[in-house]
């Protein structure tokens, strides 16, 4: 008989591999750890059938959605317990960690099935703790608008749905949470998130996306409960704004060899929205990127002055800051 030595190392590496995972008795489980034993010869083998990367490319997918639907889980046990979320509004290092993991799930491809699962437990988390959003600092509602809008944007139908769906939705909790007075938290960064993906994905204006617009507004129209109420009205406006952003960029890709019509174009958009210093500040950051990048260096300069002065009116109207109005050119505010 052959002695161990003259074992071929890529079956003695698999031997090896499969002594240390765990006994089983299960039958189902039994098969599972001989598909990984198996896996473990097949990444280390030069020569496999096609047949063989197909079954390593399914079960590995399988996986995948199972430990995303674990990990979910575990996170949904994990808010329902764990009452330290609540404290200063849901503004606190847990609440973060908590909503990055849910976040992440969006920011990593996955499969159609997981994401199902991932949007249910995106709309109960929005749900459960809508302070996080809505009151205080912004930083949450603005990522979450922003990885939502991206999702809007998708190829695949189902998940576009399921974003219009969830984005729907924090308006309506939005809007609830201010005693159906308004959801301007959501409206604002909506538009900011909107103008940020210009810059960041390529087709952000394309027809899926203006289909997703149309699917928010139906939502708006076909709710029974917010008939009698001015939100459908406001959903309507804020589609009609982000339609009228899409546009104006649309004219910048006409003009974009053209820097002065570019930056004009910039500034009329900036301009459009002097009573919304966030906005403002997005385009007149991105005014700036188009002046360092077309070398005027002193006008780039005067974008980011604007921006202080922004700021420094911000800071002065909440009492945070010793600049007093007379030291903020009227031009600036």
């Amino acid at each position: 008989g052959r002695g161990p030595e003259s074992q071929s190392p890529v079956r003695g590496h698999a031997d090896r591999k499969s002594q240390t995972l765990p006994t089983v008795r299960n039958p189902r489980s039994s098969l599972m750890h001989a598909r990984l034993v198996h896996l473990g010869s097949l990444d280390n083998s030069s020569s496999h059938s096609e047949a063989e990367l197909s079954q390593q490319t399914l079960l590995e997918a399988n996986m995948a959605t199972e430990v995303c639907l674990i990990v979910l889980d575990c996170l949904a046990c994990f808010t329902h317990s764990f009452k330290q979320l609540l404290c200063d509004d849901g503004h606190n290092p847990l609440m973060r960690k908590v909503f990055d993991i849910h976040l992440s799930f969006l920011q990593v491809n996955q499969s159609e099935a997981a994401l199902r699962h991932v949007f249910a437990a995106l709309r109960a988390f929005v749900s459960k703790f809508p302070s996080a959003f809505f009151r205080g600092r912004a930083d949450m509602c603005a990522a979450f608008c922003y990885e939502i809008l991206k999702c809007c944007n998708s190829k695949l139908s189902s998940t576009r749905n399921e974003a219009c769906a969830l984005l729907y939705l924090l308006m309506r909790n939005n809007f609830e949470f201010t005693g159906r007075k308004s959801f301007v938290r959501s409206h604002l960064q909506i538009i900011i998130a909107v103008s940020q993906l210009i810059a960041d994905v390529a087709g952000i204006g394309g027809s899926s996306f203006q289909h997703s617009l149309s699917v928010v507004n139906n939502f708006a129209n076909s709710d029974k409960a917010m008939k009698a109420t001015t939100f459908p009205m406001e959903v309507k406006d804020l589609t009609k704004r982000i339609r009228t952003v899409l546009m104006a960029t649309a004219q910048m890709k006409e003009h974009e060899k053209d820097p002065e019509m570019l930056v004009d174009l910039q500034y009329s958009l900036a301009k459009s929205y002097a009573s919304t210093p966030e906005l403002r500040k997005t385009w007149l950051d991105s005014m700036a990127r188009i002046h360092v990048k077309n070398g005027d260096l002193s006008e780039a300069a005067m974008c980011y002055v604007h921006v202080a002065a922004l700021v420094a009116e911000y800071l002065r109207r909440k009492g945070e800051s010793s600049v007093g109005r007379n030291n903020v050119p009227a031009n600036y505010r």
